[in-house]
């Protein structure tokens, strides 16, 4: 049985630090990864006379996670803040740099957007559930946060902390669920704001593609934010993709919306691999009566009449809500929902998108 990420962090608030409180509750974890049994972190001091007093506690927690059920291997690092501390600082945004060919980061075998012309459709609820539905049916999974403006996914997928760079130039992810993370979320405190205009937004998305360490993955789901602006024409445009995933409610204005993006997509030369249908239905809990509160298949139609795959049809569900604000996917469970994700991931894997 795999270790989780849930599982480490549990052993590693067992070990109180001196002046008190533990290596979870200070914040000092950084770029936490599990591979095949091999678990690696950094453990990231206040300052650099601190780390060289840490080096029993460094051991310590080597020795802690090495213990757990389904751990072969563990590799822990300690870093420090400050200037003596030669840890190049990342400069995160800026313009982008020219490219000579669309890029697909090395190790990466597909790349599939997950698009929707409006928000408030479930988009990136439907991009997390299918990356941690994919990374169960034993494929390699990373996910990109590529909604700079509003990205939820840390929050979704219950993970924190600020991403190490140790040479300025490549940016290490996190871990969650068996998926491998990144969003500016990871950069920025939970209620600032990103202010920036188009040329900023873009040399955002191609470090977060270019620089950051994604390992061998079989699919980056990259989650894009609502509508049809500067990110998913960067991203159509710059980056090698394999395809995108349209998701859009059965209400009519979001099917408006919907066709705006398989319209730029279209436009854009991207290969549209299907439509998921989200809240397509209620199911009252008491009585067991359905309501069609955004209407009914409107996106099955659209599918029908463009000719394009239905990939699912997912209705609206209270635990997917609570799943997603406590940071633990639904699809990572064993219930109707996970179900209904798995077999969307099982439809991916069988065509060979992902």
């Amino acid at each position: 049985m795999a270790v989780t990420q849930v599982e480490i962090y549990e052993a590693l608030e067992r070990l109180e630090l001196p002046d008190g409180g533990n290596l979870v509750s200070r914040d000092m974890l950084r770029a936490l990864r599990i591979e095949a049994g091999k678990v690696s972190f950094v453990i990231e001091a206040p300052s650099p006379e601190i780390a060289k007093l840490m080096e029993p506690l460094r051991r310590a927690a080597e020795d802690v996670v090495q213990r757990l059920e389904g751990v072969q291997a563990v590799s822990v690092a300690l870093t420090a803040h400050g200037p003596a501390a030669a840890a190049p600082s990342l400069k995160f945004g800026g313009h982008a740099k020219p490219q000579a060919a669309p890029m697909k980061p090395s190790g990466v075998q597909h790349i599939l957007a997950v698009g929707s012309g409006k928000g408030g459709v479930g988009k990136s609820t439907v991009a997390s559930n299918l990356a941690v539905a994919l990374a169960r049916q034993g494929r390699k999974v990373g996910l990109l946060d590529a909604d700079i403006y509003g990205p939820s996914l840390p929050r979704m997928m219950g993970a924190s902390g600020r991403p190490a760079s140790p040479d300025g130039k490549t940016i290490e992810p996190l871990q969650a669920h068996g998926v491998t993370l990144m969003s500016i979320g990871f950069m920025l405190e939970d209620d600032k704001a990103v202010i920036w205009r188009g040329p900023m937004l873009m040399g955002a998305l191609q470090q977060m593609l270019g620089q950051v360490n994604w390992g061998q993955l079989d699919v980056l789901i990259v989650d894009l934010p609502p509508g049809t602006g500067d990110v998913q024409l960067t991203l159509c445009t710059k980056a090698e993709l394999t395809g995108a995933i349209v998701v859009s409610t059965p209400q009519d204005v979001a099917l408006l919306d919907a066709r705006k993006a398989l319209d730029m997509f279209k436009t854009l030369k991207t290969p549209v691999l299907g439509l998921i249908e989200n809240m397509s239905l209620f199911t009252c809990p008491d009585c067991g009566s359905e309501h069609q509160i955004f209407g009914h298949g409107g996106v099955t139609a659209e599918a029908e009449a463009m000719g394009l795959p239905l990939l699912g049809v997912l209705p609206i569900d209270l635990e997917t809500r609570l799943c997603g604000d406590n940071g633990t996917p639904v699809a990572a469970g064993e219930g109707v929902m996970a179900q209904a994700y798995a077999r969307i991931a099982e439809g991916l894997v069988r065509g060979g998108m992902a």
